[in-house]
């Protein structure tokens, strides 16, 4: 069983660093697209200011002068969602938990076990990235597909940017999960909502050691039970009250 998480736009670096491994073929590639962009380049590219761009450009440049800082990266990005994981004071069955089932899919570095040494780098899967004339989808799907071999259940809390880089029959495999507010009989869903859920709900499956659908539906947490009446068998709808 794996469960795959996305990236975050925030990223957290006051961090001890921790040694950098090699970086695979397919992304060095996408490197060596994005290390061709100037620092106006990149402004334009990134949709941000000049003092922003400057920082991605040396950030690429880091590392690719192997140069770069790396850090845990389930401890490095820092958005919404992973501010409400657990990721600290692991007791031993739970580091094992996240360290064999969590892993995390990027657009730089693939897909990657939550605890891999990162680079702080800015790239999504919206980005109009060209790497040997291939849309970063393109060139990823095969190697995301690749990841998920031989896995018969596989828990995605991914957003659809992350989710449609894999094929069809992957996606196929994978369980989904919504998480609504009701508020007095009025459900109700927004991004905000999702993030903060999505990061209690690993939680719960790590602290929990949950390995099946039917222990992820037993699951109460953050307020959010599961709701029957609303969930498909590959959609689990959990629901707060307010």
């Amino acid at each position: 069983m794996k469960i795959l998480i996305p990236t975050a736009k925030e990223m957290n670096t006051d961090l001890p660093s921790i040694e950098a491994t090699p970086l695979r073929p397919e992304s060095q590639a996408v490197l060596d697209a994005l290390a061709l962009y100037s620092v106006s380049q990149l402004e334009s590219f990134y949709k941000v200011s000049v003092e922003k761009a400057k920082e991605e450009f040396q950030n690429i440049q880091a590392l690719q002068r192997k140069t770069a800082q790396h850090y845990p990266a389930l401890k490095l990005f820092d958005g919404l969602m992973y501010r409400h994981i657990k990721r600290d004071k692991l007791n031993d069955a739970e580091q094992a938990y996240l360290e064999n089932h969590v892993f995390i899919t990027s657009a730089l570095y693939g897909v990657v076990p939550a605890l891999s040494p990162i680079a702080p780098h800015r790239l999504d899967f919206l980005m109009k990235l060209k790497v040997a004339g291939k849309t970063l989808k393109s060139h990823w799907k095969q190697t995301y597909d690749e990841a998920m071999n031989g896995e018969d259940l596989i828990f995605s809390l991914l957003s659809s940017e992350f989710e449609t880089v894999f094929s069809k029959e992957i996606r196929g495999k994978m369980v989904t999960f919504k998480f609504m507010e009701d508020r007095g009989g009025q459900l109700k869903i927004h991004s905000t909502i999702s993030k903060k859920a999505r990061g209690a709900f690993l939680t719960a499956l790590i602290e929990n050691q949950v390995q099946t659908v039917e222990e992820a539906r037993r699951l109460s947490f953050a307020g959010f039970t599961y709701r029957e009446d609303l969930s498909q068998p590959q959609e689990l709808v959990f629901v707060k009250e307010v």
